[in-house]
């Protein structure tokens, strides 16, 4: 008797092969038989009219504090994901001495968006070796699989404290420390190590993130372990610093592939052509037997923001009054004419590098403050003036000062055009995830990629069949990584699955909830059209609600191909 059979799906393998109705039995966490199957079980799921694919692997999530009091790593499992990695962009919270966990947890705060009383309250500290965390994930038994980078920052920071962040050469004995946790690292199970130099990328009180300052040299020294080893991948958030060619050249000196992942790589109408000159250059590595890719996202990358800090606009010259103003004093600046005017100004003559470049269908309404207005939520600021007769500065600026500047704006800068953005996705030098999940909690959650893959660039637009939709966020990303087993649904491997409905299948608008360690809020999607997941053949969502676990069924993966 099998655990479970899913009976009448249209099967998708998960490698680009057109489906088959079938039905597949799972048996002691593996897929037992896939076909016309007559034996019984102790569950079985009339799956007709859905399709059954392997569950999404997310490269690029920050999980790494969350999961210590958090095994279900919410939202991911409830948009699909079934495997994920960790400690992306070298920030995590693993090796960390006692002494140090206040300052690395706040830098993470700040750097990945996180709110840091829910840090600082949430995170179980049974560990200071990378080892012993890897334990600690065990223990804890996570909803999904899970995978760990070594971390450039917090490795540094393990080893020089604050200084981490002020000296740009470690001594020759701390970096020989530092090699030897990285080395310590690998022999634990870490899939590859992670750093970044994206200038960006800013600490608690708006200190450089420690690998941000480290040497290149420093770089090759830690990346060096990959090859010494003989195993591991390299993902950088390489900034301008970390050009293709200096990543190209450390693929070539450890042997190990490497990731790419900026904004530069993203489609942004200010410079067009800038993002595909990254791909073309990767493309040409490839070419040369240099395994280079970049970490692609198929999502709009959003801002969240209000009036009271408005960030994304503050490189606009009408702004300098803003930088310094009070609180109180912010109402009366933003109603003047002197102020609009000047706003408008700008927007005529953008200057180079700015990230709002004045077309306000890139600025929706997110969430408002008054009943009245929940109405506006989802419509740009574009669409307002226009049903209003209005200009959009005016529109902008009103609304906000309706709600005493408590409105939210989301603002869409890259990515956001469907054209722009297709050929990365097509490329072969991209690899669909980059999520973020688990970070910048109070203003965005694209955990969902997955599922927005399906919606909207299989479903909506038609750039992938569905059959190819799936490959490219399932077995690709699990080959790119080296992940074995993962990401296909074949007899004999782990069965990881995605149950759902393609007419119907996508995910919300990001939805706050209060629910972090210490009353803190975060944002959320829910997904639609998605009937069950299952984490090495145990259901851990059954598309409404988490399924109650004291130890989740995910693993803990240290053990990766070469």
């Amino acid at each position: 008797m099998y655990d479970l059979i899913i009976r009448n799906a249209q099967v998708f393998d998960g490698t680009g092969l057109p489906p088959v109705l079938s039905d597949v039995a799972v048996s002691n966490g593996r897929v037992a038989q896939i076909g016309h199957i007559t034996d019984v079980a102790h569950e079985t799921i009339d799956a007709q009219g859905l399709a059954l694919m392997p569950g999404i692997v997310d490269l690029h999530t920050h999980y790494d504090a969350q999961v210590t009091w958090d095994r279900t790593m919410s939202p991911s499992p409830a948009l699909g994901v079934t495997t994920a990695v960790i400690g992306n962009c070298g920030f995590g919270i693993a090796p960390c001495p006692a002494p140090l966990r206040e300052t690395m947890l706040k830098n993470l705060s700040v750097v990945e968006g996180m709110d840091l009383n829910a840090l600082l309250t949430g995170v179980n500290w049974e560990f200071e070796s990378f080892g012993q965390y890897m334990d600690q994930l065990r223990r804890i038994g996570p909803y999904i699989n899970t995978a760990v980078f070594a971390g450039h920052s917090v490795i540094r920071t393990a080893v020089m404290g604050a200084d981490g962040s002020r000296h740009v050469e470690p001594s020759a004995e701390q970096l020989q420390t530092m090699q030897s946790m990285v080395s310590d690292a690998m022999d634990h199970g870490a899939i590859g190590f992670a750093s970044s130099f994206s200038p960006n990328h800013s600490g608690y009180g708006g200190i450089p993130m420690p690998s941000t300052i480290a040497s290149e040299a420093e770089l090759r020294a830690l990346t060096a372990i990959l090859g010494e080893k003989k195993k591991g991948v390299f993902m950088m958030a390489t900034g301008t610093r970390a050009s293709p060619d200096i990543m190209e050249s450390i693929v070539e000196d450890t042997g190990r592939p490497a990731y790419i992942s900026t904004v530069l790589t993203m489609y942004n109408e200010g410079n067009p052509l800038l993002g595909a000159t990254y791909y073309e250059r990767c493309a040409q590595a490839l070419e040369r037997g240099h395994e280079l890719y970049i970490l692609t996202s198929c999502q709009p990358l959003s801002f969240d923001f209000s009036l009271t800090d408005p960030y994304v606009l503050l490189s606009h010259s009408a702004f300098d009054v803003v930088k310094t103003a009070t609180a109180d004093a912010l109402p009366s600046i933003y109603r003047s004419a002197e102020f609009r005017d000047a706003f408008r100004k700008d927007l005529k003559q953008p200057k180079q590098g700015i990230l709002f470049l004045g077309n306000w269908r890139h600025i929706e309404v997110g969430p408002t403050m008054r009943p009245e207005n929940q109405k506006l939520e989802g419509q740009s600021i574009q669409a307002l003036a226009e049903q209003q007769g209005q200009d959009p500065v005016d529109v902008f600026l009103d609304l906000a000062l309706s709600e005493d500047l408590g409105t939210h704006f989301v603002g869409k800068f890259f990515n956001n055009n469907d054209e722009g953005v297709a050929p990365s996705l097509k490329h072969p030098a991209s690899v669909i995830t980059l999520s973020d999940a688990g970070a910048h909690l109070s203003y965005m959650c694209d955990a969902g990629f997955g599922l927005y893959f399906l919606s909207h660039w299989v479903r909506e637009t038609g750039h992938f069949t569905l059959s190819e939709g799936i490959r490219k966020i399932t077995s690709e990303p699990a080959d790119r990584f080296r992940i074995p087993e993962r990401g296909r649904l074949q007899v004999g491997l782990p069965a990881d699955m995605l149950l759902f409905d393609p007419a119907t299948v996508g995910i919300s608008k990001p939805i706050p909830v209060q629910d972090l360690p210490g009353g803190g809020s975060r944002m959320v999607r829910t997904a639609s059209g998605v009937h069950g997941v299952w984490v090495n053949g145990v259901k851990v969502h059954d598309g409404h609600n988490y399924v109650d676990h004291s130890q989740g069924p995910g693993q803990i993966l240290d053990h990766f191909n070469a």
